[in-house]
């Protein structure tokens, strides 16, 4: 099964841009005024409605699976907010952590 998660964002056009220039995603236009941006079978959904009634806000980390987390984490370390480095962890994965624009907290892991 695949999963969609459904976020809340305080500005469309630059979630649009901080995901695919920054973070290399692809972008497309979806139903109701959302975007839905990809990368490696990972799929994300934004909305500009305030369908929760509060401010963009998640209590968990999203972790998306990648091919090459290594090779992924040099492209992007210095134009994003790192929140944590790239580190063997131990439980059988390599990975790191940052903030997107929108304050969400996203992994970025490949299992060893």
């Amino acid at each position: 099964m695949g999963l969609t998660v459904l976020l809340h964002c305080s500005d469309l056009e630059a979630t649009r841009d901080f995901y695919t220039a920054t973070l290399g995603f692809t972008c497309k236009d979806t139903a109701g005024g959302t975007i839905t941006v990809e990368k490696e079978g990972a799929r994300l959904l934004f909305t500009e409605q305030d369908l929760w009634r509060s401010a963009p806000s998640c209590t968990g980390t999203l972790y998306i699976a990648a091919q090459d987390v290594d090779t992924f984490y040099d492209s992007v370390r210095h134009a994003v907010p790192v929140a944590w480095e790239l580190q063997d962890m131990p439980y059988g994965s390599r990975e790191f952590g940052i903030r997107d624009c929108n304050g969400y907290l996203i992994a970025f892991q490949q299992q060893v």
